[in-house]
């Protein structure tokens, strides 16, 4: 996936400008800044939800709009969702189905592979809205990687976990990335927890990027060592 000298914004209204860069297969890509610093816009950019209002954004090469996984930031209404966990997970492979109303032998063994790989296999018949958060989060990540085998897209998996959960959250997603490959983009703002995970960050400010490197090259600027002087903040 390459972004060219992006415009983002809504409504005529910029929020972020002159963004390039490139994520390449395998790589975890950690978006981290200020709130309103254009993170969010950004991701449903890259969704092909809102069109940026200048440059360009290209997938990479047999890489299918249909075949991003997402996991967006939930709701209040969305964690109230009265379906079973199932029946969520196996909705990740509504786009293979095309016009079919119905699921095949092979995606429903998806689905319950993906389950299992999350540990919620137990929990199928269970109604969503009656998990914690943690396993909520489980669910969703299932169902993103029924979607995909690429490329995960994840807006703040860990926003309202415990700390046992936020935990774990990241130790599944570092897991994708490193067993099978999986090219992870993730708005975060545990910025500790980027550097010790990605391989990449963005740091985004009102405006403009103001960094996209390695994590190496990351810890080695200004804006990791000044955060360090002021004792951690961002």
């Amino acid at each position: 996936m390459t972004c060219r000298d992006v415009t983002l914004g809504y409504e005529h209204k910029v929020v972020a400008e002159h963004l390039s860069f490139t994520v390449e297969a395998g790589d975890y890509l950690c978006i981290v800044g200020e709130n309103g610093s254009g993170k969010s816009t950004l991701m449903k950019t890259l969704l092909h939800l809102q069109p940026p209002l200048a440059g360009e954004i290209q997938l990479g090469e047999g890489l299918e709009r249909s075949q991003l996984g997402y996991l967006p930031q939930q709701t209040e209404v969305q964690r109230d969702f009265p379906a079973s966990v199932g029946e969520i997970v196996r909705s990740g492979c509504l786009n293979r189905c095309g016009l079919r109303p119905f699921y095949r032998a092979e995606e429903r063994a998806l689905a319950q592979k993906h389950m299992e790989r999350m540990g919620i296999a137990h929990l199928a018949r269970r109604c969503y809205r009656e998990l914690s958060g943690g396993q909520q989060q489980r669910v969703l990540l299932a169902r993103a990687l029924c979607a995909t085998q690429k490329l995960l897209l994840l807006d703040e998996p860990v926003t309202g976990l415990d700390p046992k959960a936020t935990q774990e959250m990241y130790q599944l997603v570092s897991a994708l990335n490193r067993e099978e490959g999986i090219t992870v983009v993730m708005i975060s703002h545990d910025i500790a927890a980027a550097v010790r995970d990605a391989s990449h960050i963005l740091h985004m400010g009102e405006h403009r990027a103001l960094f996209f490197g390695t994590r190496a090259e990351y810890l080695a600027c200004d804006l990791w060592t000044g955060r360090r002087e002021r004792g951690g903040a961002v």
